[in-house]
């Protein structure tokens, strides 16, 4: 699924404006349909600042190229508008977990890792396509955190940022709070430790795999950019 929502021009609407003015020249013509380009794309703009706040980026395409601007089109030209919604999701949500994680030696604050379809990326102003994203804190002690045991996040950190941004997004994306298990990071390591496996057996009996399971669940929020 794309992470970002598009807004093409109609066709209908453009091929009545162009038999309107279909007496004009090629040239004229392409830049009528610049002219009503432009008001669909403005359109979309004000509807996405109604919603959100704010006018979100939007990057242009003519005839499947990117474009800095509406200039030469052709009377058949194709235009397609895709703005950064899901981008600015993503961007907005990691930026809140850092300015909401305990400072106390930054570890927290460094250790959210982000996944698209599973897959671990770094970059969450650059994120791959993908059906849903998930982002987590790969520390051990990112439970205790979002228990309250923090006096710098009494309140936790990933449930108070779902919701967050559930109000600010939520008519873009599902945005959710939920527990994923991650064998990675210091986590992982801290799971294989005699201490971890002997939590796991005296609190989650029953097979390994489960015991593993329940040592690395992990705090997460769940963006779905389908619901």
């Amino acid at each position: 699924m794309a992470t970002r929502t598009s807004v093409r021009l109609d066709p209908i609407a453009r091929d009545i404006a162009l038999i309107r003015d279909e007496m004009l020249s090629p040239a004229a013509q392409g830049d009528a349909l610049a002219g009503l380009a432009r008001e669909v794309i403005g359109e979309a703009q004000e509807t996405n600042r109604r919603a959100l706040g704010y006018a979100p980026d939007y990057d242009l395409f003519v005839d499947g190229g990117r474009r800095a601007t509406l200039d030469g089109l052709k009377p058949s030209s194709v235009v397609l508008a895709e703005f950064h919604l899901l981008l600015d999701v993503i961007e907005w949500v990691d930026a809140q977990l850092i300015l909401h994680s305990p400072v106390k030696t930054e570890r927290y604050a460094r250790s959210h890792q982000w996944f698209a379809d599973n897959v671990a990326f770094d970059d969450p102003t650059n994120p791959p396509p993908a059906e849903s994203y998930i982002v987590l804190n790969s520390q051990p002690y990112a439970r205790k955190i979002e228990r309250g045991q923090s006096s710098q996040a009494p309140d936790g950190v990933y449930e108070a940022v779902a919701v967050l941004a559930r109000r600010r997004f939520g008519n873009i994306a599902y945005v959710g709070f939920t527990y994923r298990s991650f064998p990675g990071g210091a986590v992982g390591d801290w799971a294989q430790t005699a201490s971890a496996q002997a939590l796991g057996q005296r609190i989650r009996k029953g097979r390994a795999g489960l015991r593993q399971d329940w040592l690395t669940r992990q705090p997460a929020i769940y963006i779905d950019p389908g619901r």
